[in-house]
């Protein structure tokens, strides 16, 4: 480590919501240590300020030294604009390492920047793998690991993966999953379906689906839209599906032509929710159906039946262990599967090794060990 580095600085980098969640416990966990100092960056990846503040707020995280307001654009565009307006930043911190969350465009651009400097890049959630490289979340993970110094995995066929691309075992961590820290951590905290639903003009239903839908992947094509929205509305007509709509969605949704059959009382429309809000649907959900990595492992961890409507996951212990089954976008598959879970209520699961709700402690104790002693 080199003298003219804050040696007992790390900087945390968040651009979007899932990462917020994964640095909560983080920075807690840090802090709660206090031999290491973390410096929050918020990139501003994520740029609707109201969401973001409820979840800084719900997740009592604190407030972003810096927030470098890159906002919308394309993959380049934005990754480009996270580069070149972090590295005055870390040019004047002079950070011990730069710690990257997830899978954003902010995870791989800080991380570029960080290791092109010669700063250590320490990588949360590392080794996951879809195996599909027109995701470009796929991207950014194998991008990240491959310049990262440690690499903090959730799960152990990430180990397996991270071997096969030659990194090296020496900087790779078996720590749990701080998603399901801050899942531990707040979920008695979480706001109630009923008021939730109650806002936004419902009555709770005695039983009931949630869905998010967001992924490029379905979303921006309108046929496999339409598709999906067929099969899920032959699902709504059973169940009430709960829909918090993100707002490029709820575009698609209406460039295709479906939104009559949104309505009520199969759907409930909701706008986008804060993370206390959405953890109180999910935990008294009877199913979920997603897109989403993060909530695949939400309701491993809660025990509520998923659904994942992609062709693949990179969290393949929520299959393997938890309660996740992966779908795809085929309605009739789609049906069949809500058939046989109307029959044995779905999967159940168990918890994964280690998402104990003490990732963040562990994270924390190697990178105390690493980094706040001046070499």
């Amino acid at each position: 480590m080199s003298r003219s580095r804050s040696p007992f600085t790390i900087v945390g980098i968040v651009g979007a919501r899932p990462n917020f969640v994964k640095i909560a416990p983080i920075a807690a966990a840090l802090a709660a240590d206090g031999r290491l100092h973390l410096q929050l960056v918020h990139t501003g990846q994520h740029y609707d300020a109201a969401l973001s503040d409820s979840f800084f707020a719900d997740l009592s995280i604190p407030r972003p030294d810096i927030n470098l307001e890159v906002g919308s654009g394309s993959h380049a565009v934005q990754t480009a604009e996270v580069m070149t307006r972090l590295e005055p930043v870390l040019d004047r911190v002079q950070p011990a390492a730069v710690l990257v969350v997830g899978d954003v465009n902010s995870t791989i651009a800080a991380a570029l920047v960080a290791a092109k400097k010669g700063i250590p890049v320490v990588h949360v959630e590392a080794g996951l793998r879809s195996f599909d490289r027109r995701m470009p979340e796929e991207v950014n993970r194998v991008l990240t690991d491959q310049i990262s110094d440690l690499l903090f995995v959730t799960e152990s066929e990430a180990i397996t993966n991270l071997h096969r691309e030659g990194i090296s075992p020496e900087k790779i961590f078996l720590v749990g999953n701080v998603m399901i820290d801050a899942l531990r951590g707040h979920l008695k905290r979480a706001t109630s379906a009923t008021t939730t639903l109650r806002q936004a003009g419902f009555s709770l239903p005695e039983r009931f689906a949630v869905l998010t839908l967001h992924r490029p992947s379905n979303v921006d094509h309108l046929g496999t839209l339409t598709r999906l929205m067929n099969g899920i509305a032959g699902i709504a007509s059973e169940i009430p599906v709960v829909f918090p709509v993100h707002p490029r969605t709820a575009e698609r949704l209406s460039a295709a032509g479906l939104s009559g059959i949104l309505a009520p009382p199969s759907f409930m429309l909701l706008p986008p929710l804060g993370y206390l809000e959405m953890l109180g649907l999910t935990s008294s959900a009877a199913l979920v159906l997603t897109d989403s990595g993060g909530i695949q492992e939400e309701t491993t961890a809660l025990g509520v039946p998923c659904f994942t409507l992609r062709e693949n996951t990179e969290r393949p212990a929520t299959v393997t262990e938890g309660t996740n089954t992966v779908i795809g976008t085929d309605p009739a598959r789609l049906l069949a599967a809500y058939a046989e879970f109307k029959t044995t209520g779905g999967k159940r699961g168990r918890i994964p090794e280690l998402w104990d709700g003490k990732a963040a402690q562990r994270i924390t104790a190697i990178l105390a060990k690493k980094f706040s002693e001046v070499e």
